[in-house]
């Protein structure tokens, strides 16, 4: 799946409705804390930082939009995920944040049809107005669904869903379509979904707070950062990409392996004795020594928190961030690069554990990650081989906090690389470089396998380095 912004999405002429949920049944009072990370966001975006920092999802269900059908379908999927039915507040003077709860079975869902057919530049537009203006960490609901029947309206229709950041991250964004499409099977079929059972992000606030109290794991994920911090500061992207403005940026998808080029890459990374993520550090640093000759590898990369049966499926944001480094020799070859790759991820894999603006906190100063590099697995979602044939696609807003941000997925189809970065001439030759140099390195290793263990890599790697 394409992690992408809405306006890289085909959007067709149609006639749009929203789907707008409102609570009929009693806001109940929950004294459940909220996760570090979700706190911190309220306390940025109250501050005027991390303002309409949604993400979302859009795909195509067959055959024309039954209305009924489609209100069911939602209502189980928001009683199934009780973080939808929870609202935070902040209060600006303290600090305090308190919660609201509705049972399951208290949300309904408004229609609103606009009843007409628009244009594609229309539906765009009325498409991010409706994502800016609802999916805010300050409102409720937090997110907004629509869907999108083309002209002649025998389908297939599109359904776009947005979140803030707040109550969904990106492991969370690739489950939308299969859920709500088993959902919506089921009421308009009675065909069971079988979806199976998931916790409650609510719940893991507070599981996460008691967590903390193991002050030998804090401290030991305190040091970690701290040896990063004091070795160069925050990784940066190893080319020059220029100012970043605060609204000004560019980004680009692009596929660098199918899927039987993924399979041997897999294989490749296994006879050097590690795993595919640790394989594609190995060629991300081997590309930083070959368009910039840098001799270490630093980057920040996030962790899944999802540390039990029950967060597998869970909607929410579960994410914990390591600084990964090693040396990269001009010697090297692409095993010894793999093999450093993982025992850095292995070494400092514990600092996930300690929510990120906890960490800064112990350490005096925010920390903001500048360069970043995100890694998902996502072949065994259920019916992610239907991606293509649904044209699923996982969306982003165009807020941002980073310098360059890299989302590397590996599905079904193959290998997906997305990038973001500062909207200049500089960032975008830099980025474009380290791309295509990236893409030539890992199919150098698929088609080359036995360079993945011995040292005539390193002449085909470090080529144009002096």
């Amino acid at each position: 799946m394409e992690f992408t912004e809405l306006a890289d999405y085909a959007i067709p002429a149609g006639a749009l409705v929203e789907w707008l949920p409102c609570a009929t049944g009693p806001w109940v009072p929950d004294p459940r804390p909220v996760s570090y990370i979700h706190e911190a966001h309220l306390s940025r975006s109250a501050a005027g930082a991390g303002d309409k920092s949604w993400l979302g999802t859009a795909f195509e269900i067959s055959g024309p939009l039954d209305v009924d059908a489609f209100r069911v379908a939602l209502g189980r999927w928001i009683d199934r995920h009780e973080v939808l039915r929870s609202h935070t507040v902040l209060e600006p003077s303290s600090g305090e944040i308190t919660r609201h709860t509705v049972p399951i079975g208290g949300i309904d869902i408004g229609v609103v049809s606009h009843g007409y057919d628009a244009s594609s530049q229309d539906n765009f537009d009325h498409l991010h107005r409706l994502f800016d203006d609802y999916a805010s960490p300050h409102s409720w609901p937090s997110y907004v669904f629509a869907t999108l029947t083309p002209r002649g309206g025998d389908g297939p229709f599109t359904v776009f869903f947005a979140a803030d950041h707040s109550i969904i991250d990106g492991f969370s964004i690739v489950l939308v379509a299969h859920e709500i499409g088993a959902l919506y099977r089921e009421a308009s079929t009675g065909s069971a979904a079988n979806l199976f059972p998931v916790g409650s992000y609510v719940d893991f606030g507070a599981v996460e707070r008691e967590q903390m109290a193991d002050m030998e794991a804090e401290k030991a994920a305190v040091e970690i950062w701290r040896r990063a911090l004091d070795t160069d500061g925050l990784p940066q992207f190893p080319l020059p990409i220029g100012e970043r403005g605060p609204d000004s940026q560019n980004g680009l998808s692009t596929w660098l392996l199918d899927a039987d080029q993924s399979k041997a890459f897999s294989s490749t990374c296994a006879a050097a004795g590690v795993g595919y993520f640790a394989g594609l550090l190995g060629g991300l640093a081997a590309v930083g020594r070959e368009v910039a000759a840098a001799d270490r590898f630093e980057v920040v990369t996030p962790v899944h928190t999802r540390s039990a049966q029950e967060w597998a499926g869970a909607l929410g944001w579960f994410v914990g961030l390591c600084p990964v480094e090693f040396v990269v020799g001009s010697d090297c070859s692409f095993g010894d690069l793999a093999k450093r790759a993982a025992d850095s991820i292995a070494s400092v894999k514990p600092a996930a554990a300690v929510p990120f603006d906890r960490i800064g906190e112990h350490l005096g100063t925010p920390i903001r990650p500048r360069f970043v590099v995100s890694y998902m697995d996502v072949r065994f979602v259920p019916e992610a081989a239907q991606w293509p044939e649904w044209n699923a696609r996982a969306l982003r807003s165009k807020a941002y906090t980073h310098d360059v941000y890299i989302w590397i997925n590996r599905t079904p189809q193959g290998l997906n690389l997305a990038v973001r970065y500062p909207g200049n001439e500089t960032a975008n030759a830099a980025v474009h470089a380290y791309v295509a140099a990236l893409r030539r390195i890992v199919e150098e290793i698929v088609t080359e396998p036995d360079t993945g263990t011995s040292d005539s890599y390193s002449s085909v790697v470090f080529e144009t380095v002096s």
